[in-house]
């Protein structure tokens, strides 16, 4: 008797176990999830139902811009290779999202055919209609970066009412099912002509809630000369502050993302820089791609609350023979009223709800007799799903991170400057004289020896203390200190030789420069005398 209680309870304690991050990902959204949002019109409201090509699929990078910012030249870049459907020019020139996706053969996908794939994540991008699916294609070809990543071109965007309408589809909307969806927002501005056109704004705008996943390009920065660079990197920021409200300020890599040669090329350091740090973060996307997926379920998880408190409360406010049509217009008024007393009596943070403006245009749409009453038994299945499921995906997530070998994007641009030469930093810091036969610190080390004598060696030799006193003259913090003191004390006796010193002082000029430290010393600055020992 009552053995249904105590099985509830055991089910509540003991959360579900799941052998991998994506299949428990699946069964949660199916048995916890999908059931509130049926019931109450979750994807009329705000999106699609997701389907397990959307848990399976590699992470993505969506290129948002207005025409003419490099997009499409970008994702060439980063490829070192022609797609199918590719067109480069000054003028308005793709006019279709493009899905840049693996395949073992080069080919297109039409977007009519793409939609009915269920190993692809577009399958609810059929409810945009043909105007978009006629605008939507996907380019298959064989590189190894599209193995790890896959990349969405989309049109340029222009300004001007006439351009919105010419459209068929709601760019905008498209945008935001892309973003929910997306590793990576890369947002793609012009150094050359900085303007935000209208509808640009309106995009970002569309892209509120998933400021975490937008990075900000400012390319083509080697057209225009250092101080003017400076002042439309400043232009850009205040630019972006009034349209993204977020106190966080956004990332903003400064380059040129494209094979041709610098037009002015002073800032080659800092576009290198810039690059490679760019580079960095597309390559932890497939190793963080589980947890991204994990946070988008639960955010998606908390608004499906609110929209059935939402949903719920509006029912139960409706009359249930006359006077619906005067009841439901003052409902969708007072829907801010509404917002606040269930912000209030259920706890909620107000940036969980929805948007106050485009909920009430699709509220006029629905009959509010139709919606469901408050049925508490799906909101606690969802919130035991947050209280205890969630968190052991959490460890299952760190259990496969490190389980799996490294996972970075390879091939194309990101291994262009890996080794040789040409790699970030090659030749400078603690990189100087790699090529070279003499011992680059032989070139200072006269100076150096002279304070050297100074410091009372005995039997050839500096003791710790007194090889401190000069140090500290740096003015380095003690932490950079005694990572330099660990390089350069070779034989590690705890005291410095003459070459030793010397290279200490080295290692500290190369900080003092703005360079880092080499986690192990570097083979071509181990002092020749000491070569035969094996630097720990």
């Amino acid at each position: 008797m009552f053995s249904w209680l105590g099985t509830d309870d055991r089910r509540k304690k003991d959360p579900e176990v799941f052998q991998t991050v994506s299949d428990g990902l699946k069964k949660l959204y199916k048995t916890k999830l999908l059931p509130l949002e049926e019931h109450y019109k979750f994807h009329e409201f705000h999106s699609p139902a997701l389907e397990d090509a959307d848990f399976d699929n590699k992470p993505m990078v969506l290129l948002v811009g207005q025409y003419s910012t490099g997009k499409t030249s970008f994702i060439r870049y980063l490829l070192e290779q022609d797609f199918p459907g590719m067109r480069i020019g000054p003028e308005p020139t793709t006019d279709s999202f493009i899905a840049v996706m693996h395949g073992d053969t080069e080919g297109v996908i039409p977007g009519n055919a793409l939609v009915v794939d269920p190993k692809k994540p577009f399958r609810k991008l059929n409810s945009f209609g043909n105007a978009f699916l006629n605008r939507f294609v996907c380019a298959q070809l064989p590189n190894p970066v599209l193995e790890s990543i896959s990349v969405i071109d989309t049109p340029g965007i222009l300004s001007g009412e006439k351009q919105r309408i010419s459209r068929g589809y709601d760019f905008a909307a498209v945008l935001e099912w892309f973003a929910e969806r997306v590793d990576r927002i890369i947002l793609l501005f012009d150094a050359h002509k900085l303007d935000i056109s209208d509808e640009f704004s309106e995009v970002i705008k569309a892209l509120k809630n998933h400021e975490d996943k937008i990075r900000v390009v400012l390319n083509k920065a080697d057209q225009i000369e250092t101080q003017q660079l400076m002042r439309v990197y400043g232009a850009l920021m205040w630019s972006l502050g009034k349209i993204v409200n977020t106190p966080e300020v956004i990332r903003v890599y400064i380059g040129s993302f494209w094979s041709h040669p610098l037009l002015i090329p002073d800032n080659r350091k800092l576009f290198e820089a810039e690059e490679q740090d760019l580079f960095k973060d597309i390559q932890s996307l497939p190793r963080n791609a589980a947890l991204r997926k994990l946070n988008d379920l639960i955010k998606r998880a908390r608004l499906a609350k609110v929209h059935a408190y939402i949903i719920s409360s509006l029912k139960k406010e409706m009359p249930s023979v006359f006077g619906k049509e005067g009841k439901k217009k003052e409902l969708i008024n007072s829907l801010g009223e509404i917002y606040s007393r269930i912000e209030r009596e259920h706890q909620i943070s107000p940036g969980d709800f929805p948007n106050l403006k485009k909920m009430q245009e699709q509220l006029n749409a629905h009959d509010l007799n139709k919606f469901q009453p408050l049925k508490m038994k799906l909101l606690d299945t969802v919130d035991d799903m947050l209280a205890h499921d969630i968190a052991s995906l959490m460890v299952l997530v760190r259990q496969e991170e490190t389980n799996r070998p490294q996972q970075v994007v390879k091939g194309g641009a990101f291994d262009g400057t890996l080794n040789g030469p040409f790699g970030h930093g090659y030749g400078e810091g603690a990189g100087e004289g790699i090529d070279e036969a003499e011992w680059v610190v032989a070139r200072d080390k006269p100076m150096y020896d002279e304070i050297f004598y100074t410091l009372s060696p005995v039997n050839g030799k500096v003791t710790g203390a007194n090889a401190k006193k000069e140090m500290v003259k740096s003015k380095l913090p003690n932490t950079v200190l005694g990572k330099i003191w660990k390089l350069a004390d070779i034989d590690k006796d705890g005291m410095l030789d003459d070459e030793e010193f010397a290279l200490a002082n080295h290692l500290i000029k190369v900080k003092l420069e703005g360079h880092e430290l080499p986690a192990d010393l570097p083979g071509h600055l181990i002092p020749p005398s000491k070569r035969k020992i094996p630097a720990e």
